[in-house]
């Protein structure tokens, strides 16, 4: 393979990666969402989780969850799979799964679950660019990891997990837990 074919394989995983993120944004708006947070805040951030503005913004505090996602899909993914699949192609993968996770969350079935069953009681979804920005978060993460020892992604995951707990009570492991099997003393905890 010379170096232009070479050039040109290495950059076709990012033109997965748009297309992948463009099928996204196109499905939520099929779905209904809204582009951007229908109050008509344009600040690229919301840190409230008890407020109508979280996730409809460019980043909230969930944004280190999906970073997680990245982190946490790259070590089981790599570690399961080993050298099957090639980094690019394991960062696609990984970039459909968050995607398909993006769209799914934002069903009116998911919605109603998670304001069932998790301390999300007002969520009503995420906007499309909230979306996008979980997307990208997590492609960094599964980025972040490619490039480090997995010991380090590891460490990085069990950091955010406690990031995130001490600073909304929630988490991605939380998270799972309380959309599979529910946990009042989780939820009385988280809400106080």
């Amino acid at each position: 393979m010379n170096e232009r074919e070479r050039e040109r394989t290495d950059r076709g995983w990012s033109y997965w990666l748009i297309a992948i993120a463009l099928l996204m944004m196109f499905v939520l708006s099929l779905l209904g969402r809204v582009w951007w947070c229908q109050t008509g805040d344009l600040s690229p951030w919301s840190w409230d989780i008890w407020s109508s503005h979280n996730s409809q913004h460019l980043f909230d505090p969930y944004s280190l969850s999906h970073l997680e996602h990245g982190l946490a899909l790259w070590l089981i993914l790599h570690l399961s799979l080993g050298k099957k699949l090639r980094g690019s192609t394991l960062l696609i993968v990984i970039a459909f799964v968050e995607a398909v996770w993006e769209i799914v969350e934002n069903t009116p079935m998911m919605i109603e679950r998670y304001r069932e069953v998790t301390i999300s009681l007002d969520y009503f979804g995420d906007s499309i660019l909230n979306s996008l920005s979980d997307y990208v978060m997590c492609v960094l993460g599964a980025v972040a990891a490619s490039r480090m020892r997995w010991q380090w992604s590891l460490a990085a995951v069990v950091a955010l997990e406690a990031v995130s707990v001490l600073w909304i009570r929630d988490s991605l492991l939380l998270n799972i837990i309380m959309l599979i099997y529910p946990i009042d003393v989780i939820r009385v905890w988280q809400s106080s």
